[in-house]
């Protein structure tokens, strides 16, 4: 198998970026890179599924039995869609108490009540 040889175009493709200082170059590349990122964290800001709230509570320090159980409640009441992590920060806020125990206080029935979007 042959490669088939390409004609050179680079210097044709990058006419428009030679008078660009290193700056602005800097700033050109990352508004691509914002500009490529966009379509994700929109999709990601409307959509997540029960796995990933899990994955959030797993990591802010819940058990996987406490993360499943505390994901299917919020997932009875409507309110995954809002982030589980997100909804049990913001009760710990409201209660000041630590995340930790404001999951504790939900798993034990408490607070449902006032957690909301």
């Amino acid at each position: 198998m042959r490669c088939v040889e390409r004609a050179d175009n680079f210097a044709h493709r990058r006419a428009h970026l030679a008078a660009l200082s290193d700056e602005e170059l800097h700033a050109y590349f990352w508004s691509l890179a914002e500009q490529l990122v966009a379509p994700l964290l929109a999709e990601a800001r409307t959509h997540t599924t029960p796995s990933i709230e899990r994955s959030v509570l797993l990591r802010m320090g819940f058990s996987s039995i406490e993360a499943k159980t505390l994901v299917e409640q919020l997932g009875k009441r409507q309110l995954l869609g809002h982030g589980a992590g997100r909804l049990i920060l913001e009760l710990a806020r409201r209660k000041d108490l630590s995340v930790r125990e404001t999951g504790t206080a939900l798993l034990n029935g408490k607070y449902w009540e006032e957690v909301h979007s």
